[in-house]
This record gives C-alpha cells, sequence and structure tokens, in this order.
C-alpha cells in the first residue's frame, strides 16, 4: 500500500521522520514500534535513503501491517502542530538537467529568437547538468525563502526530483531506475541576472557564473513528500504544474522530457558515481518567468504539484 515519507518537527522542536498513510500524518517512530520494527523508526531520513536497499522492503513491510489493523493503535499528528522541514539534513550532490523539456525549449527559442535544438537526443547530443550546493539550498515545504540581494531576476522552475538510493557507476539506460529510491517536487529557483557577468570579455570562459545563478539560500525548495519508487509506474508520464499566487504559470507534463530520467541516470553515472542521497533535478517545462520577464518579487507564492507525489509551496519574502 502507497505510502509518503517527511521530516519535521512539533512547534518547532526537533527533527523527526513523518509518514503519510490514506490522510493520516503519524510519526513513523510510532509506527515502527506498534510493527515491531523499532530498527526503522529508529533512522534519520538521511539514513533510511543511505540504507534504501534495507529500509525499503521494511517500511512496505510495516505499512502492510498498518493497512491490516495496527494503524488503529497509533494516534496521528495533529497536522496544526506539524513544521516542515527540509528532507534530509544533509544531502548528497544536486545535479540540475537544464533545457530538458520539449515545450520549455520551444518557448525559449521563441522568446529570444535562439536557434535551439528541440531534438537534441536524436542529434547526439548528451545530456546537460549543473550543480546547486547542497545543504545550504535547500528549503522546506511552507518554508519563506528570502530574495537574494544580488539579483533582480529571480525565477521558478518546477521540477520531478529523482532520489538515489543505490550505489551506480556505469549503469545502462534499462536498469538505470533500478537505482531509483523515489521522487519528490522540487523548485530550482534562479537568479537569471547572475548568470553572466556582463563586465567580462564574451569570448571567456570564466563569464559564466554558476554559483550566483543556482545557489543561494533556499534555491532549491523541496518537498513536501518522499514518494517511493515502487508506487511510481513511470517518471515519465506525470502531470506538472506551477502556479505563482494562484495564476497558473507551467502546466505540463514529464512526456516532454528530452532526456528521460532513465537517460540521465545512466549519462551521469558515467562521468561520476552517484550515492545514495545524491538528487537530480530532472528539468523544467514552459512558463518560467524568463521566458516572459515576468520574475518573482517579494510576497509571491509559489506552489509546485505533481501528479501522485504532491504539492510544495514556499513564499519569496
Amino acid at each position: 500500500m502507497k505510502y509518503q515519507l517527511f521530516s519535521y518537527s512539533l512547534d518547532g522542536f526537533g527533527r523527526q521522520i513523518g509518514i503519510s498513510i490514506g490522510s493520516g500524518l503519524y510519526s513513523l517512530k510510532s509506527c515502527a514500534v506498534a510493527c515491531d520494527t523499532a530498527v526503522v523508526g529508529d533512522q534519520t531520513f538521511d539514513q533510511i535513503i543511505a540504507g534504501w536497499s534495507t529500509f525499503g522492503p521494511k517500511l512496505t513491510e510495516m505499512v502492510d501491517d498498518l493497512y491490516r489493523g495496527k494503524a488503529e493503535q497509533i494516534k496521528p499528528l495533529d497536522a496544526s502542530t506539524v513544521s516542515f522541514l527540509p528532507l534530509f539534513d544533509t544531502p548528497g550532490i544536486i545535479y540540475g538537467a537544464g533545457a530538458n523539456y520539449k515545450d520549455h525549449v520551444e518557448a525559449m527559442a521563441k522568446a529570444f529568437n535562439m536557434n535551439l535544438e528541440t531534438n537534441p537526443k536524436a542529434a547526439g547530443v548528451k545530456p546537460w547538468h549543473f550543480q546547486k550546493a547542497g545543504r545550504s539550498t535547500l528549503a522546506a515545504h511552507e518554508q519563506s525563502v528570502t530574495y537574494p540581494a544580488h539579483t533582480e531576476k529571480l525565477d521558478y522552475e518546477a521540477e520531478l526530483a529523482v532520489l538515489i538510493g543505490r550505489t551506480a557507476r556505469f549503469v545502462d539506460v534499462d536498469s538505470a531506475l533500478e537505482y531509483v529510491a523515489g521522487y519528490t517536487c522540487a523548485n530550482d529557483l534562479s537568479a537569471r541576472d547572475n548568470l553572466r557577468r556582463e563586465n567580462v570579455d564574451p569570448s571567456s570562459p570564466f563569464r559564466f557564473d554558476w554559483i550566483g545563478h543556482k545557489s543561494f539560500p533556499g534555491s532549491c525548495p523541496l518537498g513536501a513528500f518522499f514518494t517511493p519508487a515502487e508506487f511510481i509506474a513511470t517518471p515519465e508520464d506525470l502531470d506538472i504544474k506551477c502556479w505563482v499566487n494562484d495564476e497558473l504559470r507551467q502546466d505540463s507534463n514529464t512526456s516532454n522530457h528530452l532526456y528521460s530520467v532513465a537517460d540521465q541516470i545512466a549519462y551521469l553515472s558515467e562521468r561520476v558515481e552517484l550515492y545514495p542521497g545524491d538528487i537530480i533535478l530532472t528539468g523544467t517545462p514552459a512558463g518560467v518567468g524568463m521566458e516572459s520577464g515576468t520574475f518573482l518579487k517579494r510576497g509571491d507564492t509559489v506552489r509546485v504539484w505533481i501528479e501522485s507525489i504532491g504539492e510544495l509551496q514556499n513564499t519569496i519574502k
């Protein structure tokens, strides 16, 4: 039966792991004790993902026990006292896919009169990724993100995030999804006016500032829920949407990926060793602010929703 995990504190104290079952939110530790699987309840989220090959099956067994009646022994959490925290305390590497939705590439090409390849995979072009700094960039569901002082063009990007659950090196596309622990929602916040250093010669390879563009406190909201891979039939057919102040800005489907999740894992594993806890942001669809010149401002609320995974909401302050 389906479940999801989340990280939280009660009234702002401590870090705990929660489990969502049906419409209820529960303490993972309480569930584990009731089902005689205390070893699961003693783990942090980081440890659960690091040992996913062991803990994933134990969680499935525990949830099956709960559905068979043991859930009646456990008191649900009072949602009004739950404060969501970033899923990870210390995540692995965060890899971000650039220009990975067909509709986004087409929209950018039209907006900026650029000759962009709309089928790079067929043209033999490899996937393209950047990195976001880890712990310092994470933000939780319902957490406010401070508008960075160094930008005037803060943009949103709704993305499907993949959490790696097994060490992966030189894996092929056909087996790549076996290395996925699960999925969550992400918002790849970007300082668009920081990408290029205008006072540096255009021919210089040092003109581009990916740290300024992609890495600042809160630039990677993630969550609210982690959905194990076993509950997602395919990551290549999920509706994905983003609202800014209740205005729908992005409305697409992961079937518009230029490179599938499996493609990206296989490619990255050729270049580096992927470890449990590493995160892949798989690209964003059309509708970002860069396409229209409509950027975020203080007070804006951004909501990312992905089918079967849930919702992530943050306010810019």
